[in-house]
C-alpha cells in the first residue's frame, strides 16, 4: 500500500510542476507582448510620420472653444489628418503646445506631422494693433523729430564740396 501513496504523490507532484511551468509561460508571453506595444506605442509617439508624403490634401478643421485634445484627436483621425487619435493625445500632452488650442478654423495637410498641426491650431491670432494716436500738444519732441532725406544730405554735401574748391 505504501508504495501506491508514494507514486500519485509523484504524480501530483509533476501536474503541479508542470501547470506552475504553464502559467510562467503564459504570464511571461503576456509580458513580452505588452511590453513590445508599449515599445512601438512610445516609438509611434516620438516619431510618428505624416499621413501622406510630398505636398498632401489641404484640409479645413474648425477647432472650437469647448474642444479638448482628446476630440481635437478624434476629429482629426476621422478627416484623415493623423493615423490614432490616442497618440496624437499623448503627443498633444507631451508637446510644449499642451492647452494652448485656439478656436477657429485652420487649414492642415496631409504632409504635416501632428506636431506641426499643434503648432498651427496654437498659434494666436496676431490682432492688427492701432497704433495710438496722440495729439500733437502732448507729443514730445522726439516724437515730433522727423529725420532729413538721405538725398538732400547728399545733395547738400556734394554742394558744400563744389563750394569750397
Amino acid at each position: 500500500m505504501r508504495h501506491k501513496i508514494n507514486v500519485v504523490e509523484i504524480i501530483v507532484s509533476i501536474l503541479d510542476t508542470v501547470i506552475k511551468i504553464a502559467i510562467f509561460v503564459f504570464l511571461a508571453n503576456i509580458i513580452y507582448r505588452g511590453a513590445l506595444m508599449a515599445y512601438d506605442y512610445g516609438f509611434r509617439v516620438f516619431t510618428e510620420a505624416p499621413v501622406s508624403i510630398g505636398e498632401g490634401r489641404i484640409i479645413s478643421v474648425e477647432v472650437k472653444k469647448d474642444m479638448d485634445s482628446r476630440a481635437l484627436g478624434e476629429m482629426l483621425q476621422k478627416k484623415g489628418l493623423i493615423r490614432d487619435s490616442r497618440i496624437f493625445f499623448v503627443q498633444e500632452l507631451l508637446s510644449e503646445y499642451r492647452g494652448k488650442e485656439v478656436p477657429g478654423i485652420y487649414d492642415l495637410s496631409t504632409a504635416m506631422t501632428a506636431e506641426e498641426m499643434l503648432e498651427v491650431i496654437s498659434q494666436e491670432v496676431e490682432e492688427e494693433e492701432e497704433e495710438e494716436i496722440t495729439p500733437i500738444a502732448q507729443q514730445t519732441e522726439e516724437e515730433l523729430y522727423i529725420p532729413e532725406d538721405d538725398e538732400a544730405e547728399g545733395e547738400g554735401a556734394e554742394a558744400e564740396g563744389e563750394a569750397a574748391e
